[in-house]
């Protein structure tokens, strides 16, 4: 197995220190507790649900949409972690529908809520019924939860944001930068935190995660060469999202320290880590072309096909950042975990006007990606669209 660290730059788990330090706080208040993971057979929520499972949790119950994920879910719990004192299940059930309504309706209540799910490509922009489906996870979905576990007695409320929520230029990013707004308007209800972290390597359809898959297949890597990204590991993305979940003051924002000039790498460079990682040696194509027809004579000699290119499709930005010049910051509270400090402040008129003319949308059978764009600009003064009329689906 690939270790994932060297390829992304590092030689240590980023929060291990802090981990530490607050191990013993982490598991007392986990063992008391019951939790329910909404999302969790992702490669994120998976990783959240591994960081509970291992502290002993009184109940942790997992909603997915994915039954296929979900079995896969339990079968790596049960072959590394073995069992707990406490009660462990999985609902393949969809957080948005009626029957999810009744399941928590039906149940107990939970301690502790985190909302994993989430539309997160910035491929899905591409048209507006996907866009559409992005609203509703990444912000109604969130908002009814919120409620709804609130009125079964929650103690706090987690979801998760993005780096790119931060000044926004793609559809994914400013959706997560609205369902912060309506956790802000929420937060008066229910305790809320949530996290903007980096890339998390090799989570399911990322493109490093495509790397496998290409390998397995015998098929060209292809990556942009101008995009420098953060990468943080699924163990660190789970414990970034444990982390502001129970330690996390009522509207926190927690986002990993990581260095502009150490950390920043281009998906052309980890690609090329990757197959010296596994004894090839990358061979750039200069067409995508070149590249699929080079595999099988390249693979012989221990070489590989790789085609990097320049980024010119939308919602692509140019550089990462967590946190804007305008939000109040704690860099002090942990080693190696930043917080951005929030007041309740929201313009509740917006969030209507944000509901309502979603609402009108759905109902007349009909809307437009220009439509929803407008739109997003009404509620984020700053949101930049980039548009360049090309999307990742188009390539290879």
């Amino acid at each position: 197995m690939l270790s994932i660290l060297p390829l992304i730059g590092r030689t240590t788990p980023l929060f291990s220190t802090d981990i530490a330090v607050h191990e013993s706080e982490l598991r007392e208040r986990i063992a008391t507790s019951r939790f329910l993971v909404i999302g969790g057979a992702g490669s994120i929520g998976s990783a959240v649900v591994r960081e509970i499972f291992k502290r002993n949790p009184k109940l942790l119950h997992v909603v997915d949409i994915s039954e296929n994920n979900m079995v896969e879910l339990v079968r790596d719990i049960r072959s590394s972690l073995g069992y707990i004192d406490g009660e462990f299940a999985t609902f393949a059930i969809d957080c948005g529908s009626d029957i999810f309504d009744s399941f928590i309706t039906n149940g107990k209540g939970y301690d502790y809520v985190l909302n994993l799910s989430a539309l997160k490509h910035v491929r899905s922009e591409k048209d507006p019924f996907t866009l559409m489906r992005m609203i509703d996870v990444n912000i109604f979905n969130t908002d009814k939860t919120i409620c709804q576990t609130k009125n079964k007695g929650s103690r706090k409320y987690f979801c998760v944001s993005t780096d790119k929520a931060a000044n926004p230029v793609n559809m994914m990013g400013v959706s997560k930068r609205i369902m912060e707004m309506f956790l802000m308007h929420r937060s008066l209800e229910l305790p809320v935190s949530t996290a903007r972290f980096a890339n998390v390597a090799f989570s399911d359809g990322s493109l490093l995660y495509g790397f496998n898959r290409r390998m397995e297949k015998e098929q060209p890597l292809a990556a942009p060469n101008d995009v420098r990204r953060y990468f943080v590991t699924q163990q660190e993305a789970g414990e970034l999202c444990l982390m502001s979940c129970l330690l996390g003051e009522n509207r926190d924002i927690f986002f990993p320290k990581l260095d502009y000039d150490l950390n920043l790498i281009t998906f052309s460079e980890i690609a090329e880590r990757y197959l010296k990682n596994l004894g090839y040696e990358p061979v750039q194509c200069v067409t995508e072309d070149e590249a699929r027809q080079k595999v099988t004579e390249l693979k012989k000699k221990k070489k590989y096909p790789v085609h990097f290119f320049k980024s010119d499709t939308t919602g692509e930005k140019d550089f990462e950042e967590f946190y804007t010049d305008k939000e109040t910051l704690d860099m002090e509270r942990f080693n190696t975990i930043g917080i951005i400090k929030n007041e309740p402040d929201y313009d509740e008129a917006k969030l209507t006007l944000f509901t309502e003319t979603i609402q009108t949308m759905r109902t007349s059978g009909m809307w437009s990606r220009a439509e929803l764009i407008s739109l997003f600009n009404r509620m984020i003064s700053e949101f930049s669209h980039k548009e360049t009329g090309k999307f990742l689906d188009g390539r290879m």
